[in-house]
């Protein structure tokens, strides 16, 4: 065969990977006798291979590398000599091989690492939630052993019948301390733009005063609401007001209104 078919075979490719037959061997060495550029393509075959494993595979360290390419070199030492290298065949079979099952233990680490990433972020989020689900407990837990006190007197706020009748509220006042919590969750959700309004009231003449809005502010727990500084009331009342709260109480809107005990 001439150079030109030897390489437009594929042959000299096979010969690198070490996948002819003796016969095909004896060939090409024969070959690369008479044709010496032929070692030129070899070489550029074996960069090729090289390049193309750094390409697929993750980073090795210089230790590898090291070992890789010297193991490489030693596979085929050409001669004058139209033998066959059994060895140097043995050789690259080899370090083709060890090649591969680096990358491949490589793989399986890399794969191994992300697994234990990701049960790392999963434990790290339901320790999160395990906490938030602690400290909620344990405010709530505070909030009924401060209502239980017979410091708090509980009041009823019946809904408006002709505004909100199946609406309520309670409301746990401490008379001495002037400070009320508010349980709203017999409330409906307030309509966007609107928020709920608590008043305290003198009723003879009917005086409102505000104690401050439904929000996030003022909320002790989900649904209760806790106000400080509270005239002496007479009645509490709840009002539906535009958001941000209204000087007055729009009447028309009162949801639940309940006296205090005298």
């Amino acid at each position: 065969m001439t150079k030109e078919e030897i390489i437009a075979s594929g042959k000299l490719e096979m010969y690198v990977c070490g996948s002819l037959s003796a016969e095909e061997i004896s060939e090409v060495e024969q070959a690369i006798i008479e044709h010496p550029e032929l070692r030129k393509e070899i070489e550029i075959i074996e960069a090729s291979l090289i390049t193309l494993a750094e390409a697929v595979a993750p980073p090795l360290s210089a230790m590898v590398w090291t070992y890789i390419i010297n193991s490489i070199q030693k596979v085929r030492t050409l001669d004058s000599a139209s033998r066959t290298n059994w060895p140097a065949i043995t050789g690259w079979a080899a370090a083709i091989l060890c090649i591969a099952g680096i990358f491949w233990m490589l793989n399986e680490n890399n794969d191994l690492q992300e697994d234990i990433q990701i049960t790392t972020t999963e434990n790290t989020l339901l320790k999160e939630q395990i906490d938030v689900t602690e400290g909620e407990l344990t405010e709530a837990n505070n909030i009924l052993t401060v209502l239980r006190s017979k410091e708090y007197t509980t009041i009823m706020l019946p809904g408006n019948q002709a505004v909100a009748p199946e609406a309520f509220a309670k409301v746990y006042y401490n008379k001495k301390e002037n400070i009320a919590y508010i349980d709203a969750s017999g409330l409906p959700v307030a309509p966007s733009g609107k928020v709920y309004q608590v008043w305290s009231l003198k009723l003879d003449p009917l005086t409102p005063t505000s104690m401050g809005l439904l929000s996030a502010d003022t909320q002790a727990e989900k649904g209760v609401y806790k106000f400080d500084n509270i005239p002496d009331p007479e009645a509490f009342g709840i009002t539906l007001e535009p958001e941000g709260g209204s000087a007055t109480p729009t009447l028309t809107q009162l949801y639940t209104l309940g006296a205090v005990s005298p």
